[in-house]
């Protein structure tokens, strides 16, 4: 499974905007769907949150090759799908994310810079 991934977040639909959010909610899983049967994205799965007081209504974690990640986020499809759901969707961002076993790798840069500075 991959160790790098793309936490992509939303809150809810801009008031007066809900059926525009819906259609890019769903533009965005159709091309991430086609970009995991191309093998540019290992897998995708988006989540709702039951409501909890916070701002985050759910999100999609996306994993894949970090480099592919890159160059997908840089696409111009993903930067229009983006740039709608900004329009429609209050909270709406992208955030690169490590998991799996780079998560290891990460920590132990962690721990040596801590006690670089102990």
């Amino acid at each position: 499974m991959a160790d790098y991934g793309l936490f992509i977040g939303f809150s809810f639909p801009a008031r007066g905007r809900e059926q525009a959010a819906a259609t890019v909610f769903n533009d965005m899983l159709q091309f991430l769907g086609g970009q995991t049967r191309t093998g540019a994205v290992e897998s995708l799965e988006p989540v709702f949150l039951q409501p909890h007081g916070g701002d985050l209504g759910g999100f999609i974690l996306v994993r894949g090759d970090r480099a592919k990640l890159d160059d997908l986020v840089a696409s111009e499809e993903f930067q229009r799908l983006s740039l709608r759901a900004q329009l429609t969707v209050e909270g709406f961002g992208v955030v690169h994310c490590t998991m799996g076993e780079e998560i290891q790798r990460s920590m132990g840069i962690f721990l040596e810079v801590v006690r670089g500075l102990g």
